[in-house]
């Protein structure tokens, strides 16, 4: 495989760099007669996302646009994605990955906050796999990511695609789960439910029974009122700062990263509720997805609230509002053994069967990084819906 640099130097990764121009079409090389040796792997930049949005298409059989990725990789204000494409001869991309910054923090150390890049968009053309190509699109990010001074990636593989991620080195550092609250037990929820096995479906009555007892019982008393909002204040950063100070890792939450996250996300299929006190300050946030038309489940996606009564009104907020916009389950995924999972079973989520899970995973790039070991429990950090890179979530 040939390796062309067009990514400049090391100082420019979190630029955007423009590569070359994107094609209008994909050209239909024939894998049987391309050999790898034949292709080419380059650094991408903001010229490449029309090429990147095709590939991405045929691969997940949905329907991006180049724009919808000019978003996702250029516009984060945390920093600009590093990714890279494999094209064959003829131009038509093959295989790309991409690596978005993200700020961590550890118990609120601003001085040692760092980057790890997080994972998104593994994908190889369906009728180019098989061929050993996405472990060269992997080396040559490893080393694009380790020389913008990320001590690790990381990233959510599904299943499948996790024995893979294994050999080329990556660690397990935690499971992720999608919990499920059900507002009702109808056979539409029931349906819903069967997915978890026949048993499952038939105690539904009972769990949702359970599940308005816990809601009740952990819901606050305190007084306070609840708002929509349509763009993040810049107290926020006060309340993620207090956040901070009680875990091991989390990614920084600023007016203006939320506001690119969940407002100016292409789906625009996010609703943020504001936790306001007696005094009307700004004390939390939750911000949910409602259920397409046609669909039964929304999402609790992030939450943010320092104090205790702050984050039950957020919870019981978001919830009210998924209830309201027609949803007949509200899910949302936490790792095993986190703040959030305990904080969900507190409420009458239920968990799903064993096997529905992912995985959370690293890719050191840094051995001798002081907070490598935080990284390697991701029950200690502070991660939800929010953190991971879909749009929408779910």
């Amino acid at each position: 495989m040939k390796s062309s640099e067009r990514h400049g130097d090391p100082g420019s990764f979190f630029e955007g760099p423009s590569g070359a121009p994107a094609l209008t079409s994909c050209a239909m090389a024939d894998p049987k007669t391309t050999s790898n040796e034949q292709l080419e792997l380059a650094s991408c930049g903001a010229g490449d996302r029309e090429i990147q949005a095709q590939l991405f298409n045929r691969c997940f059989d949905k329907h991006v646009r180049g724009s919808d990725l000019v978003w996702r990789y250029d516009k984060n204000p945390q920093g600009a994605a590093l990714s890279a494409l494999l094209r064959a001869p003829d131009g038509q991309p093959v295989c790309g990955f991409a690596y978005s910054p993200r700020r961590f923090l550890s118990f609120g150390d601003e001085a040692g906050s760092f980057f790890g890049g997080q994972q998104g968009d593994v994908m190889t053309d369906p009728d180019w796999r098989k061929r050993g190509i996405a472990g060269h699109v992997a080396k040559r990010l490893e080393a694009d990511t380790a020389r913008a001074g990320f001590p690790f990636n990381w990233g959510f593989p599904n299943r499948r695609s996790a024995s893979v991620f294994t050999k080329l080195g990556w660690e397990t550092v935690g499971v992720i789960r999608p919990w499920s609250y059900f507002f009702e037990s109808g056979p539409r929820a029931r349906k819903i439910r069967f997915a978890e096995g026949r048993l499952a479906a038939a105690r539904l009555p009972l769990d949702v029974w359970r599940a308005r007892a816990k809601r009740k019982s952990a819901a606050t008393r305190e007084q306070g009122s609840i708002e929509v909002i349509e763009q993040f204040p810049a107290e926020v950063l006060e309340l993620s700062r207090q956040v901070e100070s009680r875990f091991a890792l989390m990614v920084r939450r600023d007016a203006d990263y939320l506001n690119w996250r969940f407002f100016e996300a292409p789906s625009a299929g996010y609703r943020a509720l504001a936790v306001r006190g007696k005094d009307g300050g700004f004390a939390g946030y939750v911000v949910v997805q409602p259920p397409a038309e046609g669909d039964d489940i929304g999402w609790i996606v992030d939450l943010l609230a320092p104090e205790e009564w702050a984050c039950a009104a957020a919870l019981e907020a978001g919830l009210d509002y998924l209830q309201k916009a027609g949803s007949r389950v509200a899910r949302a995924s936490a790792v095993d053994g986190s703040w959030w999972q305990q904080r969900l079973e507190a409420w009458g989520f239920l968990r799903p069967k064993p096997e529905n899970h992912l995985f959370v995973y690293i890719y050191v790039l840094d051995a001798e990084h002081p907070l490598l070991d935080r990284a390697r429990d991701a029950s200690t950090w502070y991660l939800t819906d929010g953190d991971r890179d879909d749009d929408p979530i779910g």
